[in-house]
């Protein structure tokens, strides 16, 4: 008889998989932002990335020990924490046995409008000076301050202007020159008559259908780049079932844009008057204001300004709710927005649907531009005639422009919608800087495309310049000249968009990072550049990669005599 020997059972693991959680850093963590045993509100999966700046500002950079405690304190996957913490460019995380990065980063903006004035050359003195010990060194995409080129960042302070010797000293001595924000405050904004219109849209005195009627006949448009007729959108969203939502885009990444920063440090009152308007126009249930994070001014000046709103009685406490970015271009498009506040890496949307139909926290969302809103006050005070009356060209109304390279005065200028570059350079930006003639410009940012000087006689609004192969986008007016370097221009426009891809689909993944390689060769395959463009434009999920070849498309178009001039072309 055989005996058969018992099995062994089978050892189960004790405690959690994976890697223990440190109950000093959970403590760490009640400690910072609360206890989220007590107010459960703590673990909504849309507040993630405000904990993880809370961390960030706190102790400079992420560990992943403070990852795993706000897994545990958010009650999500660790997966779902650290894809976050590593999509978006101001979040350092570090990994087990890695070193902390150093307490002081420095940042230099490498845009085109910061390399025209010198950010390379900058990056480089500053290189050799610091001890990358002490002071750790990289480059940063545009920080919308193109108009005080080159621009550096200290922690979290722009430095304007920027010198070797001034960014040393502000490392050195912890000083810094405030940024020069001046706003009206909400006393002196309701004494010069200001929330008139949203006083008379909640008493009924001015109906939506009315004030539709007048932003239509106004021609006012998203001013973020899209150009869509703003009561139209207003209606998409009017038209799905409640409740709904109201969101603002202040995430302007696009180089050469700094309009909406401009409003936003002199009149938030105005601005946000407009944004409640909207929120009222499709019965919102909250105002959201998504801030690029590059822009830490603006985010105490609205805060600030929020505060008085709720001290006044004109919005209840929490309605509008005020959201930093932290550092992703992609966040810009509508969809990747969304993806952004609600916790998670910025990634657009497939569509349909859209968020108008489902956007924020699956509800129809209103999505409107800063300046967009910021117009709405104003057009109900002076009348939609007035608004539509300020045109040339044949063209309605007024647009700021973001002007910065090759000129005397760049900065935002307010001008009539169809203005040519040819008048706007001479009546508002005192001409070409000294010492440079006009070669080139881009009329809508980096992805807007470049034209040449031959066409500064065009007149710059929607609809004007597809014929070109341009767009006006957000009208960032980014002036080149005799002594730039067009193949620097694109290779520079091209490096922006294979870094800010986010990588979800591959035309653009693969095909931005191609492009940009093809652009670094001695000379330019055009059949190879030219296919590779169709590809992105045709198959991106977005308008970055559908977008990101205009720079090259133009040049290969209207700069061909030169490009071959300098043999740098191959084929074609």
């Amino acid at each position: 008889m055989t005996v058969q020997s018992p099995q062994p059972k089978p050892r189960r693991r004790g405690g959690s998989r994976g890697r223990e959680l440190a109950p000093l850093a959970l403590a760490g963590l009640r400690a910072l932002l609360g206890d989220e045993r007590r107010d459960p509100q703590l673990q909504r999966r849309d507040l993630l990335i405000e904990h993880l700046h809370a961390l960030q500002d706190a102790h400079g950079h992420l560990a992943m020990a403070q990852l795993r405690a706000l897994a545990s304190y958010m009650n999500l996957p660790m997966a779902a924490v650290f894809e976050t913490a590593t999509f978006y460019a101001h979040f350092d995380v570090v990994h087990d046995g890695e070193a902390a990065p150093p307490e002081v980063t420095v940042r230099v903006c490498d845009s085109l409008s910061c390399q025209l004035a010198g950010a390379e050359a900058l990056r480089e003195r500053l290189a050799a000076g610091f001890d990358p010990e002490a002071v750790r060194l990289i480059r940063a995409p545009c920080m919308g301050r193109c108009d005080s080129a080159p621009v550096a960042e200290v922690g979290h302070h722009h430095v304007l202007y920027a010198t070797p010797e001034g960014v040393e000293a502000v490392v050195d001595t912890g000083h810094f020159h405030p940024e020069a924000i001046l706003w009206q405050c909400l006393a002196d904004y309701r004494a010069a008559g200001g929330f008139r219109l949203l006083d008379a849209c909640r008493a009924g005195r001015v109906s939506i259908e009315a004030l539709m009627e007048a932003l239509e006949r106004a021609g006012l448009r998203g001013l973020g780049g899209a150009g869509f007729p703003t009561f139209k959108k207003w209606q998409a969203v009017r038209a799905e079932p409640g409740p709904r939502y109201a969101v603002i885009n202040a995430d302007e990444g696009e180089p050469g844009t700094f309009k909406d920063r401009h409003y936003l440090e002199r009149e938030p009152h105005r601005f946000l008057e407009g944004a409640l308007v909207s929120a009222w126009a499709v019965e919102a249930g909250a105002l959201y204001l998504y801030l690029r994070d590059e822009y830490p001014g603006l985010h105490r000046v609205l805060t600030e300004a929020i505060a008085e709103l709720e001290s006044a009685g004109i919005v209840e406490p929490g309605y509008i709710v005020l959201r930093r970015g932290a550092g992703a271009y992609i966040c810009g498009e509508e969809s990747a927005l969304i993806e952004s506040l609600e916790g998670k890496p910025g990634k657009p949307r497939h569509r349909p649907p859209f968020v108008a139909q489902q956007g924020l926290f699956g509800r129809p969302t209103l999505v409107n531009n800063v300046e967009t809103v910021y117009w709405i006050p104003r057009i109900h005070e002076q009348g939609a005639d007035w608004f539509a009356g300020q045109g040339r060209h044949g063209r309605k109304g007024l647009r700021s422009f973001s002007v910065s390279g090759r000129v005397a005065r760049p900065g935002v200028h307010l001008a009539p919608a169809g203005i040519t570059l040819a008048e706007l350079i001479e009546e508002y930006c005192g001409g070409m800087a000294e010492g440079h003639r006009l070669v080139g410009y881009l009329p809508g940012g980096a992805s807007g495309g470049i034209l040449p000087a031959s066409k500064a006689d065009i007149p710059l609004d929607f609809d004007t310049l597809q014929e070109h192969g341009c767009f006006i986008g957000s009208a960032a007016i980014i002036v080149l000249s005799d002594r730039d370097d067009l193949r620097a221009v694109a290779t520079n426009l091209l490096a922006f968009f294979a870094d800010e891809s986010c990588g979800q689909c591959t035309p653009c993944r693969v095909g931005s990072e191609k492009m940009l390689a093809l652009l670094e060769r001695d000379a330019w395959d055009v059949e190879q550049l030219e296919r590779l463009a169709r590809v992105m434009a045709d198959a991106s999920i977005c308008g970055l990669g559908q977008a990101a070849p205009n720079p090259v498309t133009s040049l290969l178009r209207d700069f061909r005599g030169e490009l071959e001039a300098r043999h740098l072309i191959v084929k074609g």
